[in-house]
């Protein structure tokens, strides 16, 4: 079953929340939510396998600093993903899900390459809340702590980039409460529509890195347009 089947197969099953500016849902056809002009953030929640956790746990302790970025074609990802990954415990299961992942990303987008970066990560490597000037990234954190984003309704975003004048997220008036900051799970997979979205120029997902403890290792997915 690819991508396109799954989602119908799914479509009447499960039905999705749509509030404010993002959806969220448990099986795949929430993702064509995209497509509403007020939506800028899609959620599909889920949890991960064991074998998929376990292969992630052995990347983190055999490469430390695996940090892969590649260009796949859609008609043939998991020979691909095979080629370019650790050949650890799990694999297979892994390659699966992300070859499910970059099935999706491309048959919702109609891509025939997807660009694509896997890393395990001992920082935030965007801290800073912002918005992308992309069309629109799909992000999955395999393991640790996931990303986080705020509602539309919740920031203000003449406080973002030098509109915080040099003042912290917590502090620039951003946000009104803590509360504020939403955060997904891992396993989670989200589409983040941005800045280059065609008609979405300001309303970009506002959305950041979560802080990282001290020895401790994400892993996390990345998709793009190629």
């Amino acid at each position: 079953m690819n991508a396109i089947e799954h989602i119908e197969s799914h479509a009447y099953e499960t039905g999705y929340l749509d509030v404010d500016n993002h959806a969220m849902g448990d099986s795949p056809e929430v993702m064509t939510a995209i497509y509403q002009e007020q939506i800028n953030l899609v959620v599909m929640q889920r949890s991960l396998p064991t074998d998929i956790t376990g292969y992630c746990q052995a990347l983190v302790e055999c490469q430390p600093h695996f940090n892969l970025r590649s260009v796949i074609h859609h008609q043939s990802p998991t020979e691909s993903l095979i080629s370019l990954l650790p050949d650890l415990p799990g694999q297979a299961a892994f390659v699966e899900d992300l070859a499910l992942l970059l099935d999706m990303y491309s048959c919702l987008f109609e891509l025939d390459e997807v660009g694509l970066r896997l890393q395990v990560l001992d920082r935030a490597m965007c801290p800073r809340f912002h918005v992308d000037k992309l069309g629109c990234r799909l992000v999955s954190t395999y393991r640790g702590p996931s990303t986080e984003w705020l509602r539309n309704g919740d920031l203000d975003r003449t406080k973002l980039g030098a509109g915080n004048r040099g003042l912290s997220d917590d502090a620039s008036g951003l946000y009104s409460h803590a509360a504020s900051i939403q955060q997904l799970n891992a396993g989670d997979i989200v589409l983040l529509k941005g800045e280059g979205w065609y008609g979405n120029e300001g309303l970009g997902a506002v959305h950041r890195s979560p802080a990282v403890a001290p020895h401790e290792k994400r892993v996390v997915v990345t998709m793009d347009f190629a």
